[in-house]
This record gives structure tokens, sequence and C-alpha cells, in this order.
């Protein structure tokens, strides 16, 4: 018997693929719902929009993923409808299938978190856990309603693959059959080819992150439009440290001055303490928020608030990353993070002035203090690369009685071990902490249950236990004979759960508090311009005297007349400079738009009506970018210009 074209496959093969883009579109609306509090739509025609926009980055991804399925179900052979081979491609459909729809569930939570689908950089970031099985059960407790629902999905759509079946034919293929099997693979393989690249009439490049961005009335939009496993794709193997020309070495040298050297102080050789907070927002801490004038602001700091009053704060800092490890290193090495992680990198390992080396160079003990499992976050290993001359974690603490089940040592244990390692140190020295404790799944020790406001958003209570830790820590160091001749800084390494719409505002993402605290009282104020992580090290140098030059892109907050404030972050697939009254939002290539300072929501895009202020914060913008693609990749991270 003659076997003819094989229409009834290729119709079955078509409802196996659109049974993915079903599954990926209800992805969707679950995504939605779990975060609709931090992107704004308008209606229900709005979101079908950014859903319609969405299915090209879902074909990608779709397509990507069933690669070797359509390959199997096209390829002109005489075995497809078999029995055996059906159940082989069951396999090869689902397991690749859930395993990347899987990613989507993820983001239900963990978006709330960095705000912006996860990439290759977020799978990175898992490397360095120690504990990812303790983690993974952690998680699985606290949000077992998102594992149900991917479960429940999960069994769904394999019930319904499983009434899509082939009938096996037994007849013999003629020559017919293999022309139009032929001409059908070609024609199935062309089509694949220009749906992963997402568009069939550029073939400049296939469509990536920055794309969604083109179907939104905001930006925080384009993550409906995206799908995670196109993110984790489109940024699995691609590099975006690529050196750029857009202005000249001048302009940077003029409107940068990557190369700073300061004369304010006389030289002196104080401690330096810095505690960098896990997720210790702005938005929690009340000192920072008496401008905002929030309604029914509540705060969840005491001690941190009491102590603003005898410190040096900034309201209007940021960021310059938005994990743990880009906190490290924009705070200790004025090193930001933009679309990817520095850390995470090719470019990490290699000579990099910072706190660390320049402090060092004076005669300083360095020491980093975290009371995770050691090497967690990646911060052992960077510690090393910056040169630390200690390391204290989970095992120097060495007392898992108070280990919190999950993250590592309790803070309050584990600062007052902190102040008892630095109490045998050798003056002068610094040290970091990074603390622990105020991290998913935000709980606090049994004895204190109750004693902390639970808040309106998950992490209220935990930052309440972390204030209560910092405030015992300084109640014990005030007793020590190193404690007046030290400089506190505390500054949180990112943001967090969001409660209030204010700061929920696309500029107002990432906010973090910045504060110094001197016990002789000689930093004591408020001030309200822009400021960032990156700033902290070169303050810190202004602050004790370093006269030398150093690299570094951020500014002295407390003397620098020549660089006026700005923040630099990368967020919603841009880069965000802000300075003066303008902030500029800049793709890598061009600029997308210019907003009000106070425009924090991006409502009124001023493109349109640029002006002479406009057109210089683009040129800082670029040069920055230039800069430190340059420096990164050329390894210049040092006072060599």
């Amino acid at each position: 018997m003659k076997r003819y074209p094989r229409f009834d496959e290729y119709k079955v093969l078509a409802l196996r693929i659109l049974l993915a883009y079903v599954f990926y579109s209800i992805a969707r609306v679950l995504f939605y719902v779990y975060n609709s509090s931090l992107i704004k739509v308008d209606g229900a025609f709005d979101f079908l929009t950014l859903c319609y926009h969405g299915l090209v980055f879902d074909t990608t991804a779709i397509l990507y993923v069933n690669s070797l399925f359509i390959l199997i179900s096209i390829f002109p052979a005489v075995i497809n409808t078999k029995k055996r081979c059906q159940k082989v491609l069951f396999y090869i459909y689902f397991i690749p299938n859930l395993i990347a729809y899987s990613a989507n569930f993820i983001d239900f939570i963990y978006y709330r978190y960095t705000f912006s689908r996860s990439t290759r950089a977020s799978l990175d970031t898992l490397e360095n856990e120690s504990n990812k099985t303790l983690l993974f059960f952690d998680f699985l407790l606290n949000y077992w309603h998102v594992f149900l629902l991917f479960f429940a999905l999960s069994f769904i759509w394999i019930l319904v693959y499983k009434k899509t079946k082939v009938q096996h034919k037994t007849e013999i293929p003629n020559f017919k059959y293999f022309v139009t099997s032929t001409v059908s693979f070609l024609l199935i393989a062309t089509l694949c080819i220009g749906g992963i690249r997402g568009d069939f009439k550029k073939s400049t490049r296939p469509i990536n992150i920055l794309d969604a961005s083109r179907f939104v009335k905001n930006v925080a939009q384009s993550d409906i439009v995206l799908n995670t496993p196109f993110a984790i794709i489109r940024t699995w193997s691609t590099n975006t440290f690529k050196k750029v020309n857009l202005v000249s070495k001048a302009q940077i040298d003029s409107l940068l001055m990557p190369i700073k050297q300061y004369k304010n102080n006389v030289p002196s050789k104080p401690n330096v303490v810095i505690f960098i907070l896990e997720s210790f927002a702005r938005e929690y801490n009340g000192a920072f928020n008496k401008g905002t004038k929030i309604k029914g602001y509540q705060g969840y700091t005491p001690f941190v608030d009491s102590l603003a009053q005898h410190s040096l704060i900034f309201t209007n800092a940021y960021a310059n990353g938005y994990k743990s490890i880009h906190g490290m290193s924009s705070v200790i090495a004025g090193i930001p993070s933009f679309q990817n992680a520095f850390t995470s990198s090719p470019y990490p390992k290699q000579k990099i002035e910072s706190l660390v080396s320049t402090l060092k160079s004076q005669g300083y003990d360095t020491s980093f203090f975290h009371g995770a499992p050691n090497g967690s976050m990646g911060f052992l290993g960077f510690g090393n690369i910056l040169g630390y001359d200690h390391y204290y974690g989970k095992n120097e603490f060495n007392n898992d009685a108070e280990f919190d089940g999950v993250w590592g040592i309790w803070d309050e244990p584990f600062f007052q071990f902190f102040n008892k390692t630095l109490t045998q140190k050798k003056q002068p020295f610094m040290a970091t902490l990074f603390s622990v404790s105020s991290h998913e799944p935000y709980k606090v020790p049994e004895k204190y249950e109750g004693m902390f406001p639970k808040g309106k958003v998950n992490i209220n209570e935990s930052i309440g236990y972390t204030d209560y830790s910092l405030k015992l820590f300084f109640a014990a160091a005030k007793k020590q004979t190193w404690y007046k001749n030290t400089i506190f800084v505390l500054v949180a390494d990112h943001g967090n759960t969001i409660a209030y719409e204010e700061y929920k505002k696309e500029f107002n993402k990432n906010t973090v508090p910045i504060l110094f605290f001197s016990p002789d009282g000689k930093y004591v104020g408020v001030n309200n311009n822009w400021a960032q992580q990156i700033d902290i090290y070169p303050t810190l140098l202004d602050m004790i005297g370093y006269q030398k030059p150093f690299r570094s892109w951020g500014r002295s907050l407390i003397n620098d007349k020549q660089v006026p404030p700005f923040v630099i972050k990368y967020g919603s697939n841009m880069y965000q400079f802000m300075c003066g009254d303008y902030i500029c939002t800049f793709d890598g290539k061009k600029v997308i738009g210019f907003y009000q300072k106070n425009d924090k929501a991006m409502e009124h895009n001023l493109i349109s009506k640029r002006n002479a202020a406009m057109d210089l914060l683009e040129l800082k913008c670029k040069a920055f970018v230039q800069d430190y693609m340059e420096r990164v990749i050329d390894k210049r991270l040092t006072t060599v210009k």
C-alpha cells in the first residue's frame, strides 16, 4: 500500500506546539496576578495587548525548547507514527518543556525582589550556595501554592497532550511521500528558524530582552510581554560587556573624572566598619522617609532612626545593582552591575583598586564577615580577588545552635561575634559585615516572636529584628576602646518587597539608606542630593584624608565640588542616569527618554522638549557606560588611565 503525505502528523504536531502557547499564556496571566501591585496595567484591553505582543517571545522560547521534538516529528522517516517512537517523543517533549515552564513560576515570587525576569545571571548566583536543597525546601514550604499551580497545570497539560494521538500507518512509503516530506521538513525548519529569531523582516539580529520594551506604556510592563525561559535563553551565552564608542576620551575625563584625588582632610587612620544590610531598603527606615509624605507610613527601624539623628544620612540614595553580590562590588570596590553582574562576567579576576587595597596600603587590617556558609553569595571568592586579609563565616562562628535553619547565623549572635572579633584586632582595621536575617524566609528567632511589628509586607518583621541586632551591637561596641576612633557606615545591598505605591514607581525601585556615623559627631546632617553605593568608597577615602590618586566612578559625598551628585543604575532593561533636575534613560545605543527628577513613575517623557541640561545628561550617561566597559574589559580597574 502507498503511504500518502503526512498532513495528519503535522496537524498533531501543530496542536502539541499550540498547547505550549496555551500554558505559557496561563503562566503570563498568573505572573501578573502575583505581581499586579508592581506593574501598572490600564485595564483588560491593555493587558490583552501585552499578551498579544508576548506571543513573539513565547514563540522563540517554545521553538528553542521544542527544537529536538519538532525535528524528530517532521524528519522524513517511516517510523514516526510507531507507538515506540511516539512514546519517546512524549518524554522529549515534556522533560525540557516542564523544566522551562517551571522558570516562569519561580518568577511569580522572585520578581518582587529583582523587578525583572530571571536571566542566566540569576542562575549564576545559585552556584555559590552550598545549601541549595535547604533553600529549595524552604521555598516549597513558604510558596506551596506556586508548586501546586505548577503541578496542576503540568498534569492538565499532559492529559491534553495524550488526547492528541498520531495514528500509526502501515502503508509502504513511496517517492511522493519522501519528496513532500522533505519539502515540508525544509519549510517547517525555515519557519522555526524565523520564529526563534523572532522577526522574519530583519536579518541583523534575533530579538532580545530589550525588544519587549517596544510594546509597552511603562517599562515594567515589558516583564509581562517577556517569559522567563526566553530571558534565560537569550542571556545564556551573551556577554553584555562590550566596548562602545559614544564620547571622546576628553569628555570622559572632564565629565566623569574616573581618577579621583582628594586633599580636603588631614591624613588620619580611624577604623572603618561597614554594615551591608541584607534587603534593608530605604522604604523600611523611618528617618529616611520624613520627606516622602507617604500616607499612613510606618517604619521598622527604631534604632537606625535614632542613630540617624547623630549621623550624616542620604535620603535619596540608590543601589547600583539588584543582587547581594552587586551590593558588595558597588560598596567596597565602587563597581556597579548593569544588565549582567560584573562578578558573573568574564572579567572579575583582575587587579581591582578598592577600599580593601587602598586601606591595606595604609596599614589597615581588612576583614569580611558573613554569617552564611562560607562562600555563599560568591562573597568569599570576590573577597579573595579584592584581597581581604580575613574572612569570617558560619565556619568561624562555629556554633550551629544559632543557625537559622536556612541561610546562616542569626544576626544578633553574629553581630556580637563581629564585635568580639574586632576587639581582638590591632588598629586600624577595616571590617565589612554582610547581614543575613532580613532575607527569605523572613523569620525571627523563637524568643523574639511577637516582639517586632509584622508590618505591611513579609520582610518587615525581620527588618525589625536586624535593627534590634544593630542596637545590641552598638551597645556592646560602645564599651570597646576602638569604638570612638571608628567611622561606621550603614547601607542596604538592594531593595526588597514593596508596600507603598511611592516605592513601586520605576525610578524609586532599589532605593537604599546610606548612613555615616562617627562617635565624635564629626559627620551629622541630612542630605537630599542624589547618592549611590559607589559613592561610599571615595567618601571614606576623603574622610580619612587619603591623598593619593585612585580609580572611582563614584564621588565623595562630603567634599566633591567637581563632579555633581548623580546616580546610575540599570532597571527595566535600560540604564537610568539621574543628575540635577532630570533622569535620562538609555538603552546602550540611544536615549529613550528624559524625565523630571520628581517624575519617578515615568509619566511624562520630555524627549521631544530637549534642552541643554538634557544634552549634558546624555553625554554623562554615555561617558559612564563607555569608560565602565573599557576599564572592565581592558582590566584597568586601578589608577591606570
